[in-house]
């Protein structure tokens, strides 16, 4: 593994090289000041999507969802609880699927909550239904 990580920004979306040991010292971005690693997942649509598959050198795990869906509403919570667990070996994020088609379309989501987990901007396990955050954290980490 690389002596440093790079990570986007959750709040102005720059890519920042952040080194390996300074981690758990809750880093800010270099450019906005905020901190790269809120404990929530952070909001994808089609215009940073790919930004954020494609710039992180962590997984990042993605939960398609919808706002009328009651499976994805009971899901929030641990997915939020999840997010404080796995950062910042993971980045966590949602893609609300009502408001992005296109990228429901493209990743061909059948039903929702859909969880995928993507390395290096590829999908390499997907879990569809709701799941405890216990689970989702059991399910990225035997991945």
């Amino acid at each position: 593994m690389n002596d440093s990580l790079h990570y986007v920004c959750p709040h102005c979306e720059a890519v920042n090289r952040v080194p390996a040991a300074r981690l758990g010292q809750h880093p800010n971005c270099g450019q906005c000041h905020q901190p790269l690693f809120t404990g929530q997942p952070v909001e994808l649509t089609t215009s940073n999507f790919s930004k954020y598959l494609e710039r992180h050198n962590i997984p990042v795990l993605i939960d398609f969802w919808a706002p009328w869906c009651g499976p994805c509403k009971m899901m929030a919570s641990a997915y939020a609880h999840a997010t404080a667990t796995l950062e910042p070996r993971v980045r966590l994020a949602k893609v609300n699927t009502d408001n992005e088609q296109a990228l429901g379309a493209q990743y061909n989501i059948r039903s929702i909550p859909t969880l995928i987990l993507f390395k290096g901007g590829r999908e390499v396990a997907r879990q569809a239904g709701a799941m405890t955050a216990q689970d989702i954290v059991r399910w990225v980490n035997s991945r």
